[in-house]
């Protein structure tokens, strides 16, 4: 079959920089909670181009003070200082990598970002716990995957949220605050293909979630008949796939902003390199499926389409879909797709882009979530 010629559009430094400040004034994705505005701007002042390393070493430079800054306030005793500076410090390696780690200066920088973080973990209560879950990979994956999880004070049997992201957002940005609130553990780990994810994304990649719910098994402070998962954008395609695969071990499951079909052909590629996705949405899935470019995505992408792979027809453990009607990175034709097929599910469409993001999303979809781990 040819491949159909799709043109690579590439958005201007100038289009970027405006985007991307404007976002960092809110903050909203993809800034962290403790981004500075006039840091962003003083940031964006220095990168001239799209040259991955360039921007990363405009990034890098801005985090390293506070890195530094912090581990001076540790040395010195001052635990508020040195969680404050790792937190400020992680923001800026987190956003020197973005939007993946596709280059030697991207990829030094997210080193430090997941470093930086661990860093400043140190001085979460309740704790967090690095995990290390045993994989039984193919040749050249490797053998573990790694995951942080929180869990409230003094209790036994606890329902846990494992989520993850998608291809920008990785398992350090997820806070377990919101659902400790609640009494709930939150396992967070990064989707197949990005981060420390032992495998690339594939068309059967969601074998590696086998390694986290018999680990999840395996912990008497866990309860593996209480597990829901959350998959923010890509990894909302994991959820989806996991909720029809894996059913048996799932209590619940949320898709939230992610794609099933009509995101993988090649116009809606062509399509979304034109929308709000803050530049290289193309090269970013590709990076998370084990490729580099626009054109290794068109080819590849069809083939991960759950319809055509037979998935949608299956029975599904309970299944939320959430999204903005308007997402210009992911098709709400989609999400369409997924209620026309196999078991009856929960939606919830709000009038904005990509993620749904308004102050009234994430409380709906934890007390989705809440309500069925609960029952």
């Amino acid at each position: 079959m040819a491949i159909p010629s799709i043109t690579r559009y590439v958005r201007p430094i100038e289009e970027v920089r405006e985007d991307l400040v404007g976002r960092a004034r809110v903050p909203t994705h993809p800034w962290p909670p403790e981004t500075d505005a006039e840091v962003a701007e003083r940031i964006f002042a220095n990168i001239r181009s799209l040259d991955r390393d360039e921007w990363a070493e405009a990034f890098y430079a801005e985090a390293r003070p506070f890195d530094e800054r912090a581990a001076q306030a540790e040395a010195a005793g001052d635990r508020a200082g040195a969680f404050e500076n790792y937190r400020r410090a992680y923001c800026y390696y987190r956003m020197a990598r973005y939007p993946a780690p596709n280059s030697p200066g991207k990829l030094a920088a997210y080193k430090l970002s997941v470093e930086t973080f661990v860093k400043a973990a140190r001085y979460l209560d309740p704790p967090l716990e690095r995990v290390v879950m045993p994989f039984n990979g193919r040749p050249g994956e490797n053998d573990v995957v790694v995951g942080y999880l929180r869990r409230p004070h003094g209790r036994e049997d606890t329902p846990v949220v494992v989520r993850w992201g998608g291809i920008d957002s990785f398992k350090e940005e997820w806070s377990a605050e919101s659902l400790l609130a609640r009494n709930i553990a939150m396992l967070a780990l990064d989707m197949p293909g990005v981060g420390q994810a032992p495998l690339a994304g594939s068309e059967d990649a969601e074998r590696m979630f086998d390694a986290v719910f018999d680990w999840i098994a395996s912990r008497p402070d866990l309860d593996p008949g209480r597990v829901g998962i959350i998959g923010g954008s890509t990894g909302g395609y994991w959820a989806t796939k996991l909720a029809h695969t894996h059913r048996a071990r799932i209590r619940a499951a949320v898709n939230w902003g992610g794609c099933a079909h009509y995101a993988f052909t090649p116009e809606w590629i062509e399509q979304a390199q034109h929308g709000e996705y803050a530049f290289e949405l193309a090269e970013t899935l590709a990076c998370a499926f084990g490729l580099s470019t626009l054109e290794e995505w068109v080819e590849y992408a069809p083939r991960l389409s759950l319809l055509d792979q037979g998935i949608l027809n299956q029975p599904c453990a309970p299944l939320l879909l959430v999204n903005g009607v308007n997402d210009t990175v992911f098709p709400i034709a989609d999400m369409y797709l997924l209620q026309e097929h196999g078991s009856p599910k929960t939606a919830r469409f709000y009038p904005t882009g990509h993620m749904a993001r308004t102050p009234q999303t994430e409380p709906m979809v934890l007390d989705w979530l809440e309500e069925r781990l609960r029952s």
